[in-house]
Formats: C-alpha cells, sequence, structure tokens
C-alpha cells in the first residue's frame, strides 16, 4: 500500500493523502483582492487530488506584500473576495489553507516578470520595513527599523488577518517564518541586529516569531491546524541554522503549532544553496524526531516515487509541491496511477481515467 496515499489525521482534518500543494505568489491582484486567476490556479489543483491547497503569500499589512499586486487579508473586502476560492477547494474534497506573512525588508518589489526591482512610487511601492535598517542587497531600498510600538501592532495585525482567514472559510492557517521575509529576518542574527529586547540572544530574537504564534493559535479554532513554514538555515556562517531552528519548534511545538513546514535559505542574496532533488528533506527528517513534531517536506520533490520513499522512509509526514504542480495540476492524479494506487478522479473527468 502506498504511504504517500494514506489519509492523515490533523487535529479534526481527515486528509486524504500526503500531498499538499505549497504557497506559490501569483502577483496577479490589485489591492490585495484575489480574483477569477486565483480561483482557477488553486482550485484546479484542488481538483488535481492534492489533500491540502496553501493559498500564496498573503500580507497582513499593505506594507508587508512582497510586490504591489500580492494578496492580502488586512481588510474584510480581501476575506469575502478568498471566500469563494475557499469554499470551492473545500468542494472538491481538499483541504482548504493560507500562509499568511509579512515581507519586512524585501517588501514593495516588482513581479519576477518584470524585472523583481525595487517598485517605484508610481508603480505602487513603499519603504520597507525591517528589525534594523539594513537592506536585503546591495541594489535594494533601506528599510526602516521598526519601533517596539510596531512590532506590537504586527503581532495584532497576524492575529486580525487569522481571524478574516477563518471568516473566509480556510481551515488551515500557515504562518511565514521563512525565505528571508518579515519572522525569518527577526530570527536570524545577519538581519536582526537590535539592542532591545527583541535582538541579540537567541530567546531575544525568537521572541516576535513566538508572539505571533501564540496569539494567531490563540485566536484559530482549537478543533483547526495551525502550520508553520520555517527556512531551517541561512545557509551562511553566523546566519540561523538548524540547532537554533530545533529550539524554536520545541517552542513552536509547545504552542499548539501542528507541522514545520521545513524549507531553508532566502535571508542574504548571495548564500551559496546545495539545490538539488530533495535537498531540503534531510532537515525534515532531523527535526520530526528530535522535537515530536510532524514535519513537512518541500524542495525539487518532483517524482511519484521521490515523494512515497520521503512519506515510507519516516522522512517527513507530508511532501509539498510547487513548480511540479505548476506544471502539472494534477500530479496526485498521476502519481496515483504511477504508484498503482486506485484513487478517485473528479466525477467530470472520470471518462478519461481508462
Amino acid at each position: 500500500m502506498s504511504k504517500l496515499f494514506t489519509p492523515l489525521q490533523m487535529r479534526s482534518l481527515n486528509l486524504r493523502n500526503r500531498i499538499f500543494v505549497s504557497p506559490m505568489c501569483q502577483y496577479s491582484c490589485a489591492d490585495g483582492l484575489p480574483n477569477d486567476w486565483h480561483m482557477v490556479h488553486l482550485g484546479s489543483r484542488a481538483v488535481g487530488g492534492a489533500a491540502m491547497v496553501i493559498a500564496e503569500a498573503t500580507a497582513v499589512a499593505p506594507e508587508g506584500r512582497i510586490s504591489p499586486r500580492d494578496t492580502g487579508l488586512w481588510n474584510d473586502a480581501q476575506a469575502e473576495a478568498f471566500a469563494p476560492i475557499a469554499a470551492f477547494i473545500a468542494a472538491q474534497g481538499a483541504v482548504p489553507a493560507i500562509q499568511i506573512g509579512h515581507a519586512g525588508r524585501k517588501a514593495s518589489v516588482e513581479p519576477p516578470w518584470q524585472g523583481g526591482g525595487a517598485a517605484t512610487a508610481d508603480a505602487g511601492g513603499w519603504q520597507p520595513v525591517a528589525p534594523s535598517a539594513l537592506p536585503f542587497g546591495p541594489d535594494s531600498p533601506p528599510p526602516r527599523e521598526l519601533s517596539l510600538d510596531e512590532l506590537e501592532q504586527l503581532a495584532a495585525y497576524f492575529e486580525a488577518s487569522a481571524r478574516r482567514a477563518l471568516k473566509a472559510g480556510f481551515q488551515v492557517v500557515e504562518l511565514h517564518m521563512a525565505h528571508g521575509y518579515l519572522l525569518h529576518q527577526f530570527l536570524s542574527p545577519l538581519s536582526n541586529r537590535r539592542d532591545d529586547a527583541f535582538g541579540g540572544s537567541l530567546e531575544n530574537r525568537m521572541r516576535l516569531p513566538l508572539e505571533v504564534a501564540r496569539r494567531v493559535r490563540a485566536v484559530w479554532p482549537e478543533e483547526l491546524p495551525v502550520l508553520v513554514r520555517l527556512s531551517v538555515t541561512d545557509w551562511v556562517d553566523g546566519g540561523w541554522a538548524l540547532p537554533q531552528s530545533l529550539e524554536l519548534c520545541r517552542q513552536l511545538k509547545a504552542l499548539g503549532v501542528d507541522l514545520v513546514d521545513c524549507s531553508t535559505g532566502g535571508l542574504v542574496p548571495d548564500a551559496v544553496i546545495p539545490a538539488a532533488p530533495g535537498f531540503q528533506t534531510p532537515f525534515a527528517a532531523e527535526i520530526r524526531p528530535e522535537i515530536g513534531i510532524p514535519t513537512g517536506a518541500v524542495g525539487l520533490i518532483t517524482a511519484a516515487v521521490q515523494a512515497e520513499q520521503i512519506i515510507a522512509t519516516g522522512s517527513a509526514d507530508v511532501v509539498l509541491l510547487a513548480r511540479e504542480l505548476l506544471r502539472d495540476p494534477y500530479w496526485p492524479i498521476h502519481a496515483a496511477a504511477e504508484l498503482k494506487v486506485d484513487y478517485p478522479w473528479p466525477v467530470q473527468y472520470e471518462r478519461a481515467k481508462t
């Protein structure tokens, strides 16, 4: 029997397999409002057989967007626009989820197909904010250092966005603590040079991410899961690394986080990342038994047998696919066929199953 296609219980949710759609920014909306593109993009992957579909990194405040074209959950209109998308995902048998975050110093850039450079004021750009006034790269705009009052407000933004996500019909919320965005910036000593209660020691650098997790878990229903995406290492000497991630995961588990989605990198532009198929899976495999928390493996997972091996060997509890699901929204259905699993197709498509 395929382990990849065994159900997974997460609190009250029974997921139909171990394949999650990783959040992927589409840079395709105005004023933070998702639209028909997002319905088709996310909905087609639910039709394709994934167990959980996680909507893209969605900003908790306007200045938290990566680009002016990102989705947001800082007002009720955005929640209302997400509601039919979440409902459609659920109607296909998948669990609707959403990742919420804040881009920090990596905010206010153009979409990738427009070059990815700093967005001008005419293009809707703004000055980014960060733990410390350190730009992401040599060509990045200098961010403004956040005040203590603003840090309290940030935690409140995450809490409010989680409430809106629930109102929109999402059953899972994922907190973005990876890829060099704001909460990751607080964790890493490379980007956090503060000398107050939010900088310096590991305890201080973890303070804001843990407060965000605490506040979101407190408002998210007990019967529904909270996930965290974490960059387990910066891939840079002196930066955030596995030992610190283990301690953070220990505390996230104590706060009621249900799964850590194990990614890496993104904090600095010159990190040397040994990208190869499954290169981040060993981090999920180490955190899982050490902390006793479920983990997700992500990063260049493309083949059915590769995903099956990750689950069968206990390296992770789930796999998260991104680019491969852009190539093939129906990858789960095709993977099931390859693994000799009689997996149900949408009834509208059954005529093509045999």
